[in-house]
C-alpha cells in the first residue's frame, strides 16, 4: 500500500491564498490574480484525485 502524498491540497491551499489576495485587490490586476488562483485550486483538487503510481512495480 502507498502512502498517497498532499501535494494537491497544498496546491489548492495556495490557490485560495492568491484567490483572496486577488480579491483584496480588485480591478482588471485582482480579476487576474484571483484567477490564477483559483486554476490552482482546480488543479490541487484535481491532482487529489489522480490515481498513485507505484514505483516499486518491477518488469
Amino acid at each position: 500500500m502507498q502512502l498517497k502524498t498532499s501535494t494537491g491540497i497544498w496546491i489548492a491551499g495556495i490557490g485560495a491564498a492568491v484567490t483572496g489576495i486577488g480579491a483584496l485587490i480588485g480591478g482588471r490586476t485582482g480579476s487576474v490574480i484571483t484567477g490564477f488562483g483559483l486554476a490552482h485550486v482546480a488543479l490541487g483538487v484535481l491532482d487529489n484525485f489522480r490515481p498513485v503510481i507505484n514505483k516499486d512495480l518491477k518488469s
